[in-house]
């Protein structure tokens, strides 16, 4: 077996780290026909990759002269690894990001038959070709270099790692908060309708003016879109005026809402304690449960008040990376996250 110092290690995981984004961002970019930066971190690196071949390294250069027993023992060490990375990810970030449920002979999603055959195609092409002049290259630094360079590029990735990490929680979050918003509305407002006991005509008003289920299915878009192709600043410029825009008419949309499930329940208060049949224990227990959703109103406004355009900009450069990622209990609120996107790169 060839052995390597831990410096050598760790200049061999960042520079097959970087090949694997030079890759993948090219092959996402050509599908996607435009730019795609792809991966988990800030920096042009996938640490998949870089963990990948050191795994794949570390089990096959012992074997490096038998075909067969490259790709057998590739195979397994990339595809555990693969597996195993999928399981941890989603389990923390509630996001998986990538997906291989649709594909034949796969294993919750997180691998499958022909991605691990590829691993063992791909444990060839390293071992055989890809890795000798690698190899050479780190070899043939001077020594007094190698453990310095490969501090320096340890420390940067860490840095990266950590703000990639805060992102991904911060999408975790931004998804959290929405699919609870979107159940809520709906909760307050099939509530308003139940406790109201509204009339036909009063009813249809009512849903007409909240608008709930529209609010959250369609988008607006084409106003603004217009608008900022029309103005005249820079690229950058207008992808944050769209995300903003876009944003405060979301919370408009949505705080309308709120405001008219408010009326309907203060409306609702008054005709309470107005009746002259409903008195003693029973009008305080409905009086008790409209102070309970009006509160709940006013803690959902503000929740949706408090939200940034800077949290969701994170969230969707993630996504941008990611494009095949899904999250199966927030499927609504990550196509929303989606669109949102789509629209910023549309007014490019």
């Amino acid at each position: 077996m060839y052995v390597y110092t831990m410096g050598q290690w760790l200049l061999f995981f960042f520079l097959y780290c970087f090949l694997g984004w030079v890759w993948e961002s090219c092959y996402v970019s050509a599908k996607q026909r435009q730019w795609v930066n792809r991966g988990f971190l800030h920096g042009p690196m996938l640490p998949i990759y870089g963990f990948g071949a050191v795994i794949i390294l570390w089990a096959t250069l012992p074997v490096r002269q038998s075909l067969p027993l490259i790709f057998l023992l590739g195979t397994l060490a990339a595809t555990v690894l693969e597996y195993v990375t999928g399981a941890a990810m989603e389990a923390l970030f509630k996001v998986r990001y990538w997906d291989y449920s649709q594909q034949p002979f796969n294993l919750n999603g997180h691998i499958c038959l022909t991605c691990s055959l590829a691993w063992g195609a791909f444990s060839i092409l390293l071992v055989r070709f890809l890795h000798p002049p690698v190899e050479e290259l780190v070899l043939r630094l001077p020594a007094f270099l190698v453990d310095p360079l490969a501090f320096l590029l340890t420390v940067v990735f860490t840095v990266d790692a950590v703000r990639s990490f805060q992102a991904a929680m911060d999408l975790r979050e931004v998804l959290t908060r929405l699919t609870e918003e979107n159940e809520d509305l709906r909760r307050l407002a099939k509530r308003v309708e139940v406790i109201s006991a509204f009339a036909e005509e009063d009813l249809r008003r009512f849903r007409e003016r909240t608008e709930v289920e529209r609010l959250l299915r369609q988008e607006r878009w084409e106003d603004t879109l217009q608008q900022l192709r029309d103005a005249h600043v820079k690229r950058s410029r207008r992808r944050q005026l769209l995300l903003e825009d876009s944003l405060r008419r979301r919370t408009g949309a949505k705080l309308t809402a709120l405001d008219n499930i408010r009326e309907a329940l203060e409306a609702y208060q008054q005709r309470l304690r107005d009746a002259k049949g409903l008195t003693g224990e029973a009008l305080e227990a409905r009086l008790s449960e409209v102070s309970q959703l009006l509160e709940r109103l006013r803690d959902r406004e503000a929740s949706i008040r408090t939200r940034t355009a800077k949290r969701y900009r994170q969230s969707l450069r993630i996504l941008r990376g990611n494009p095949s990622a899904t999250a199966k209990s927030f499927s609504e609120a990550l196509e929303s996250l989606r669109k949102l996107g789509d629209r910023r790169e549309d007014a490019d």
